[in-house]
């Protein structure tokens, strides 16, 4: 599996930020059960585009997401005992991760979960196909530069267990931080409320997750009624209204507390919006 990163420098400096992550988790202890539950590095190397360098991650060959496998079945959810595997295999990765590596994910999602392949003719037949049948393909420039249609692997036989990918986003543990990270809905209070966070983040981002792929909707949705988009009060709000309000502590720790808060810790009106 190739990984190609575009041209633009915030990209490039992401998929150079994705390497020096999977060697540090190359130079970690090999005994933790967890180390198969995260995609591996195998390679890197440059290509040439057409006005830059573009960085290549290989690793190895996986099947699809956990997204497109929802996708497959009509009602986008999941057995219980599949969850459970699911869940088995995110927790190794994650204690893994947190406690050998001293990485923190900040990315975890269903597209970012992998299943990997145990029935390895599918390469076989992808390539006798390709040999066959070649997809469509067309020159677009005055190189000779080709690009050529994708094609799908067939369902294989039997799939593997998932494997967490994508360390793009990935954070040092050890450092403090207090930016924003993780996908909207998916958000931490301590991340909303821009206070110190740590590898709790990501455990935060599991179960929220995992909400939504059980019951095929999302647990919080952070969308402001008056704008009709994402908004962290609103976010905030859904939390609070399920879980009640965050500690005091973890409150006078946030930078946006004065939005969020009054100065007595009661939670602001919905009025304001960020």
């Amino acid at each position: 599996m190739l990984k190609i990163s575009i041209q633009a420098s915030s990209m490039g400096q992401q998929a150079d930020h994705e390497l020096n992550i999977y060697r540090r988790m190359a130079q970690s202890p090999k005994g933790h059960p967890g180390r198969d539950a995260v995609r591996t590095l195998l390679d890197t190397f440059y290509i040439d585009g057409p006005g830059d360098k573009h960085r290549c991650l290989v690793h190895p060959p996986l099947f699809e997401s956990i997204l497109t496998f929802l996708r497959r079945n009509p009602v986008e959810r999941l057995p219980s005992e599949v969850i459970a595997f699911v869940l088995l295999r995110l927790f190794l990765a994650l204690d893994y991760l947190h406690t050998e590596c001293q990485i923190v994910h900040t990315d975890i999602k269903a597209d970012n979960i992998m299943l990997g392949i145990d029935d390895d003719s599918v390469f076989s037949d992808f390539e006798e196909e390709e040999l066959q049948y070649p997809v469509p393909r067309k020159e677009v420039d005055v190189d000779g530069r080709t690009i050529h249609m994708s094609r799908e692997l067939r369902i294989p036989n039997r799939v593997d267990a998932p494997v967490l990918c994508d360390f793009g986003s990935a954070m040092l543990g050890d450092q403090h931080h207090s930016e924003f990270i993780q996908p909207n809905i998916y958000r931490a209070p301590e991340v909303i409320l821009e206070a110190p966070w740590t590898y709790s983040v990501d455990i935060w981002n599991v179960g929220c997750m995992i909400w939504d792929i059980y019951e095929g909707g999302s647990l919080f949705t952070g969308q402001d009624p008056e704008f009709q988009k994402y908004r962290s009060r609103a976010h905030l709000a859904e939390i609070i209204n399920l879980l009640g309000p965050p500690p005091s502590s973890l409150i006078a720790q946030g930078e946006l507390r004065e939005k969020f808060f009054s100065s007595d810790g009661k939670s602001r009106a919905l009025s304001s919006y960020v």
